[in-house]
């Protein structure tokens, strides 16, 4: 299963301290239980803050393990919502 893991920050809620804090909780206790295959940043001049990775799951045991802990640490950051998007790939 890949899914597309992606935060923000474009409400401001969080101070730069504590989006770093939110950007290496996500990668390291989310992400790392799959397999990583790219990690993408808004750049820096943007007005938003995001983040998103593309994580291949190879259970749906770790995939649902990664969302519980990915909707505690949204909780812990006051953050409305992780987006988990589930990838339908084709290949042509």
């Amino acid at each position: 299963m890949i899914v597309y893991i992606s935060i923000g920050n474009s409400d401001d809620k969080l101070t730069q301290r504590e989006w770093s804090r939110f950007v290496i909780a996500v990668a390291a206790e989310v992400v790392s239980i799959g397999k990583l295959h790219g990690t993408w940043f808004s750049v820096p001049q943007s007005p938003w803050q995001n983040a998103c990775w593309c994580v291949e799951f190879l259970s749906q045991k770790d995939a649902d393990e990664a969302k519980i802990i990915a909707k505690q640490i949204r909780s812990e950051y006051q953050q409305d919502s992780i987006a988990w998007a589930v990838a339908d790939t084709e290949f042509v």
